[in-house]
């Protein structure tokens, strides 16, 4: 028996205990973070949750298939073949913007590197043209902006109108970063302002070669802009005079650098793809519910697999199947009534808001769940 106890505490005890510790961190249900935004239920028996996937460090995840997902009801699964459950178009739900913000003050205008920012931000707009509305404004040294490419509904109009920077010619050849930069949240609100869904998503994206020379607006004042902004900034430098303390101070989602002009275009692609990512992380869920009657938690888990790792995260809402019956047709778009996005949850009793509040961005956090109607 002492021998026993002796081998246990030398050998076997810690490697059973090493085990078990293998075991808890390779196979829990950590590694994936399930963001809930909206839910939606309606007759006959339709559910449609509306989502963003990220890993556990805060990366998006995107281009998940309906098969990836497991849907419960009250800690029960539903089986695929009953729901139906289907990744709706999520344009459906919501609308994403993102404001360009170019500078061409005199030391882009003049230094011959025009034409290299005008073919980045071409590849750029149509880069993200493909799954957003996109708008393209220029600065310089004056108090406001210059539309190059404002927000419309024609598609592809970012794209054809980027091109008129190569022929801008300042007005002043000064850099009014500053007031440029707080100038583009307010111009990317006022478009989202406008935006069909109720659910609205802005990303302000700001390219620059250098620091603030108009001193129109304090750097603290544009900083507090920034980190007040419902939306994701981005910032794009060129050259040696835009440091990288003043590219995180004004890209607080993210930045690139592009230390000479053959590297412009890589720094305006590296962005382009941040962006796109992040929007492909948001899921549009359908699903035909097996309940018909009362009211029921439902439980979205999500299952990648990569490679011999299994990564899972769930997110949990509630839905009311009163009057639910036989009948559905997962694909039936929803009809979300908050006019909010994930910065500001809905409670499935709150009547519309009457203006639209303010959009959200990638990074913000729920405060509450929401539920509402379909579209009849």
């Amino acid at each position: 028996m002492h021998s026993l106890r002796h081998l246990l505490r030398g050998s076997v005890l810690p490697a059973l205990m090493a085990l078990v510790l293998l075991v808890t961190v390779g196979c829990g249900n950590s590694g994936l973070k399930l963001t809930h935004i909206k839910s939606a239920y309606d007759k006959p028996s339709n559910v449609a949750v509306y989502f963003k996937v990220e890993t556990s460090d805060g990366h998006p995840v995107g281009g998940l298939t309906a098969d990836k997902f497991v849907i419960y009801e009250d800690g029960s699964a539903v089986s695929q073949y009953e729901s139906k459950q289907t990744i709706l178009n999520p344009e459906a739900a919501a609308s994403h913007y993102t404001l360009l913000l170019v500078d061409m003050s005199g030391s882009i205008s003049d230094s011959g590197n025009s034409q290299t920012v005008v073919d980045a931000a071409t590849a750029f707009t149509e880069n993200l043209e493909k799954s957003q509305k996109v708008g393209v404004y220029a600065f310089d040294g004056s108090e406001d902006l210059y539309p190059i490419a404002p927000f419309t509904n024609s598609s592809g109009s970012a794209t054809a109108g980027v091109k008129r920077l190569a022929t801008f010619k300042p007005r002043d050849p000064s850099t009014n970063l500053h007031g440029a930069i707080v100038k583009g949240l307010q111009e990317l609100d006022k478009a989202l302002s406008h935006a069909e869904h109720p659910m609205r998503f802005g990303t302000l994206v700001v390219f620059s070669d250098g620091t603030d020379h108009a001193a129109r607006v304090s750097q603290d004042d544009m900083r507090k802009a920034i980190k007040d902004s419902p939306y994701d900034v981005f910032a794009i430098g060129l050259g040696a005079e835009m440091s990288d303390d003043q590219l995180k101070g004004i890209g607080k989602n993210g930045t690139a650098k592009a230390e000479n002009r053959e590297s412009v275009k890589q720094a305006f692609d590296t962005i382009a793809k941040r962006i796109d990512d992040l929007t492909r992380s948001y899921y549009l869920l359908g699903y035909c519910s097996p309940a018909r009657a009362g009211k029921h938690e439902v439980t979205i888990e999500a299952v990648v697999k990569d490679g011999d790792r299994t990564r899972k995260g769930q997110l949990t809402s509630e839905f009311d199947a009163a009057g639910f019956t036989t009948g559905c047709d997962p694909n039936k778009p929803p009809s979300f009534d908050i006019h909010s996005g994930d910065s500001t949850g809905g409670d499935k009793d709150k009547k519309p808001a009457p203006a639209a509040a303010p959009a959200a961005s990638g990074k913000a956090s729920v405060k509450a769940s929401g539920s509402a109607d379909f579209n009849p």
